[in-house]
């Protein structure tokens, strides 16, 4: 983390767009608004099947779930629909709310790059990145040396990042130019620096358990101490260590 940027005060954009002004700051973020509707509709429509699903349930001779069908069915309706409603709305808000906390906000400038999630920000001057990268679903950015500086889960569309990143004058590249430097990774494979390779096995145990994914950044960025690059896919990780100048 190289400080604490707070997008609220820069312009933005609704719906994701970037700016048009190249010497503003371009915020390209998801609609809050959008995404909460979105669950809260997705909830709206559970709820108002889950007692069609009940009574369906409990006219078959063995159902999973039949004791819940079972209480379910015996609701008179409208409150049965209208119970159902209500709490698939409710959680979908739930949900919602998680997807708008987890996801990413981008802010660029000439002079600098922020990157947004849950509570916490990245920045990062512009003489410290080298390449902006789409790599899969994720979007990274590159030192000038190669060496990765920040990696990122995206949902954002994908044009108007790169439209931000190089109307203000960053390199742009659709897939990672360092890919087939990378090696898989397992227990004791040579060629990592000292603690490498323990630090990657906490890795791999704490990708295993969804809690733990804040575990996974951090030992990340330890790697990135060491030198050590990691990209994951699947429940694979791969590593590569860039020359140093």
């Amino acid at each position: 983390m190289r400080g604490t940027g707070d997008l609220s005060k820069r312009g933005t954009a609704s719906g994701g767009a970037p700016e048009r002004d190249a010497d503003a700051v371009a915020v390209v973020a998801e609609s809050a608004w959008v995404l909460v509707l979105f669950w809260v509709g997705c909830g709206v429509v559970v709820g108002w099947l889950a007692p069609l699903l009940a009574d369906w349930l409990v006219t078959l001779p063995w159902a999973p779930l039949e004791g819940p069908a079972e209480l379910l069915s015996s609701v008179p309706e409208p409150w049965r629909t209208i119970g159902g409603v209500g709490v698939g709305a409710l959680l979908g808000l739930v949900v919602g709310l998680i997807v708008v906390h987890e996801s990413l906000a981008v802010g660029v400038s000439r002079g600098r790059v922020v990157l947004t999630v849950r509570d916490s920000s990245q920045e990062f001057g512009c003489d410290e990145v080298g390449l902006v990268v789409r790599d899969g679903k994720q979007l990274v950015l590159l030192g000038p040396d190669g060496m990765e500086i920040a990696r990122e889960d995206c949902a954002l569309p994908w044009r108007k990042l790169a439209d931000a990143f190089a109307e203000r004058g960053y390199r742009w590249a659709d897939e990672d130019p360092h890919r087939e430097e990378f090696r898989r990774w397992v227990p004791g494979v040579p060629g990592l620096p000292e603690g490498a390779d323990a630090l990657l096995r906490a890795r791999a145990a704490a990708r295993e358990k969804d809690e733990s994914a804040e575990d996974a950044r951090e030992l990340r960025r330890e790697l990135l101490r060491l030198g050590v690059v990691v990209r994951d896919e699947k429940k694979r990780q791969y590593w590569r260590m860039p020359q140093r100048p």
